[in-house]
């Protein structure tokens, strides 16, 4: 599988429009080369380095979706209108949607997870991370990641 973006590269920096300091919308994603078999897909954006890329505390979650329909290739900057049959879950802001990066110090690597699931999962009710990574145990075909990267102009470290 293959996870990008044409708004950054694979380890390279988020542009700011999609961060809390510009329009916090969600960055455009394209994904390829789905495994033969795939009922539904399953994103999960996270921040593995909070609060302090120095001393990482817990990994804060910044989006959750599933039953992404297999053959979607992708979501537009801004995500607005997602495929159909789109569930989304909670992310650690307590509400759906896309949160964009917000690090409070340095440097953090926000990780973009794509799952290939053989089976649709159904209604989850709004799920969190973890909540969604028990649905989806024994029905991962498959798992891309693209990493972005972001530092707050604003917090002067």
């Amino acid at each position: 599988m293959l996870l990008e973006s044409p708004a950054f590269e694979d380890g390279e920096a988020i542009p700011r429009q999609y961060t809390c300091e510009g329009e916090d919308i969600s960055p455009p994603l394209d994904w390829s080369h789905i495994p033969a078999g795939t009922q539904t897909l399953a994103l999960i954006v996270d921040d593995p380095d909070a609060p302090d890329p120095k001393a990482p505390k817990r990994t804060w979650v910044h989006w959750v979706l599933y039953e992404i329909p297999a053959n979607a290739t992708g979501l537009d900057r801004g995500a607005r209108e997602l495929p159909t049959g789109t569930h989304e879950g909670r992310n650690d802001w307590g509400s759906t949607g896309y949160r964009g990066p917000c690090p409070p110090i340095g440097e953090h690597r926000y990780v973009h997870k794509l799952y290939a699931l053989d089976a649709p999962l159904g209604d989850l009710s709004q799920p969190t991370k973890a909540e969604l990574e028990q649905a989806m145990s024994g029905h991962i075909l498959g798992q891309a990641q693209l990493i972005g990267t972001y530092r707050r102009e604003r917090t002067g470290d």
